[in-house]
């Protein structure tokens, strides 16, 4: 049954956050209401926030006080704030932002359609300045229908919830709650679903995808997964996003070696490479094991793509610690590379931490470490130049001359772009071969090679 009012949905911060959006989306569309880009005539929008670090905090802020606008130069009745700004500070949003009228955390992802019915069904004092804050200990909202926000040939399908690691600058595990995996059935259901319409890229999430199913099964059971994902014809590649490296084993190693669908790329995110450094981190391993690791993955799988995320001015780091993290980003073992300064985020172990570093410290250690791996990628693309790589096709650039796309060794949003000429049209998540001519800043430049065509 369609209902008159229209519902608005911000979603800001990673991947995981964005499917949990979609969620919310696809239970009000079962409810009837009208989704609609347009804030100005909505009637309650619902800003699912990200609280990670500093800037997610700050991104949320501004995006609640820019929306809230809406109230006098719009249709804006009922504002809700959700995800994990809404779970970290709860109380807070109200002191802080009296423009809010609901608070939701992530453990009550699943109760916001019932809240926005009652809050235009005449129960809005009830409702106002209420919070809803169960404890994030299920991943049953999962299973709810999604609603895709967007048009693309590739979809994250999120296969688990929260954190049981103890890293000592994270607030995630008392946001998400504990690890808890969805069982094999219900994500292969879903990955069926987004295969029935068109999504030829699965991508798989969570915080930490290698201990997939510990929790419920009591082994882990990530390869089982990706193989009963592979068998869904419609799908033709799988990726996978965060895998710690204490758990990346023999058998997932192999899978990605032999697995057609499975892209040879990795997200390792490594956070540091010294000892000292790791173990205040509270990341588990070592420098040696680390090396061998990486030794053992490039052996065993020449052509695989690495990614990694290193966290520069955590408290204690000496100008020796950044030398190790210097001399091992110069070996060159990654592709891909994030930087980030380490953010004082309160409720942390770290947060307590006595050698705090001052931010022009890491701010400069963050430039030196960038400058270096933009030499890496400048070798690593040189070497690209000539080949030709399935690219899977994702829109028209913005100057409407190229096509813009990825092959296997590019994950969208955070990894570099091809952007390529084709003599016949093309639709959005074709696959097609991509002869790469040239190198333009991080992203390449190519040409779809046809059958038959010279690609000399």
């Amino acid at each position: 049954m369609k209902n008159s009012f229209k519902i608005g949905l911000v979603s800001l911060g990673c991947p995981k956050n964005l499917v949990d959006s979609e969620i919310i989306l696809g239970s009000l569309n079962e409810k009837g209401f009208e989704i609609t880009p347009f804030h100005e005539l909505a009637d309650v929008i619902v800003i699912n926030t990200c609280a990670f670090i500093s800037d997610a905090k700050e991104e949320a802020i501004i995006s609640i006080l820019d929306v809230a606008r809406y109230k006098t130069q719009g249709n804006l009745k009922y504002l809700i704030v959700a995800g994990c700004l809404a779970e970290r500070y709860k109380e807070e949003v109200f002191k802080e932002m009296p423009e809010v009228d609901v608070v939701v955390g992530t453990g009550s992802i699943d109760q916001i359609t019932g809240i926005i019915s009652r809050l235009l069904s005449g129960e809005a004092e009830k409702e106002r300045n209420k919070v809803y804050a169960n404890k994030p200990d299920s991943v049953d909202y999962l299973e709810l229908s999604r609603l895709m926000s967007d048009d693309k040939p590739y979809a994250y399908l999120k296969i688990a919830e929260g954190c049981s690691n103890c890293c000592t600058y994270c607030i995630i595990p008392s946001i998400r709650g504990d690890f808890r995996s969805r069982t094999i059935e219900n994500i292969t259901k879903e990955a069926r679903l987004l295969a029935q319409n068109g999504r030829k890229e699965i991508i798989l999430v969570a915080q930490d995808v290698t201990r997939y199913g510990t929790d419920i099964y009591g082994e882990r059971k990530l390869v089982s997964l990706i193989r009963e994902l592979s068998a869904i014809d419609e799908i033709e590649r799988i990726r996978l996003l965060y895998c710690y490296p204490e758990l990346i084993d023999h058998e997932l190693i192999k899978e990605i070696k032999e697995n057609p669908k499975l892209c040879k790329y990795l997200d390792i995110p490594l956070q540091h490479i010294s000892d000292k450094m790791l173990k205040a981190m509270g990341r588990r391993g070592n420098k040696q094991y680390i090396y061998e690791l990486l030794d053992k993955i490039k052996e065993e799988i020449p052509e695989i793509v690495l990614r990694t995320s290193f966290i520069v001015g955590f408290p204690g780091e000496t100008l020796d610690d950044f030398q190790e993290l210097f001399d091992f980003v110069k070996v060159g073992y990654f592709e891909h590379v994030g930087v980030f300064t380490y953010s004082r985020e309160e409720g942390t172990p770290a947060y307590s931490y006595k050698t705090q570093l001052p931010e022009k410290i890491k701010n400069i250690r963050r430039e030196k470490l960038m400058e270096l791996q933009q030499k890496n990628v400048e070798k690593y693309n040189n070497s690209r130049i000539g080949l030709i790589y399935d690219t899977i096709v994702e829109g028209v650039a913005d100057d409407g001359i190229f096509y813009e796309g990825r092959t296997c060794s590019e994950a969208p949003e955070i990894d570099p772009v091809i952007y390529f000429t084709s003599s016949e049209p093309l639709e959005n998540g074709m696959i097609v071969p991509v002869k790469i001519l040239c190198s333009s800043g991080y992203d390449l430049v190519g040409e779809v090679v046809f059958p038959g065509s010279d690609v000399d």
